[in-house]
């Protein structure tokens, strides 16, 4: 009956955001220690609380921060630690491409969205097969590294400022490898799928001992083009 059929698709629906939720809830645990270590960073940077903040509420990038407060923090001018940022970031471009058909709206729901544009808020909404989930997902995910981001910074940077290298100390630099492993591995059910992750993995790594930081990472996006290739040859 109708009614039956409202019913299943409801709790379809629930479990389904209970799925998302897992998902951006493993991705916002994941990042929040690193949010502490940007704030006692910029710090430790000589950057001012307001300045800190800023830096995670208008650039909201972590790559790009970690660089941009590193680089002011050794004496670089402003004009270097902005390139170094946008270079870590030019793969937001790439993200904007595969998440675009999900973030339907006016022009200023699209511009608010694309604020949330980093790696946690695309894994997140990519791994989900339907383009309303997808949205969802990546709201979901996006909302809540913003949040936990810009708390943690204040947090890092009042409370923890001179605490040395704590994500090292701590072990937490394997925190995020681990939460992207975790949402990348149901992706490579298929064979052209490994293939693509393979191709781009090895050219990061081909790339890792003589290129800038940040390259390998843009480079890797070519594995797809490779995956296409052999696909081609198969057929």
């Amino acid at each position: 009956t109708p009614a039956r059929l409202r019913r299943m698709s409801a709790v379809d629906d629930a479990m389904r955001r209970r799925a998302i939720h897992r998902q951006a809830a493993s991705i916002v645990t994941a990042v929040a220690p690193f949010g502490v270590v940007f704030g006692a960073s910029a710090a430790t940077a000589g950057l001012t609380f307001v300045q800190a903040v800023g830096f995670s509420a208008l650039v909201f990038g972590g790559s790009s921060q970690f660089a941009a407060v590193e680089i002011l923090g050794d004496g670089g001018s402003v004009a270097s630690a902005a390139v170094a940022g946008l270079l870590l970031n030019v793969r937001s471009l790439a993200f904007g491409v595969i998440m675009a058909p999900a973030l339907f709206g006016a022009w200023w729901q699209r511009a608010a969205m694309s604020q949330l544009m980093i790696d946690e808020s695309t894994a997140v909404g990519a791994a989900q097969t339907e383009r309303r989930w997808r949205r969802y997902g990546y709201l979901v995910a996006g909302i809540g590294v913003f949040v936990v981001w810009n708390l943690t910074t204040m947090l890092g940077f009042v409370a923890f400022a001179g605490a040395g290298d704590l994500i090292t100390d701590l072990g937490l630099d394997a925190a995020g490898p681990a939460a992207f492993l975790a949402l990348l591995w149901p992706r490579l059910s298929s064979v052209p799928q490994r293939r693509t992750a393979i191709a781009g993995a090895l050219i990061a790594l081909a790339l890792i001992p003589f290129a800038p930081p940040g390259v390998p990472i843009l480079a890797a996006m070519f594995g797809v083009g490779a995956a296409r290739i052999r696909r081609r040859c198969d057929e």
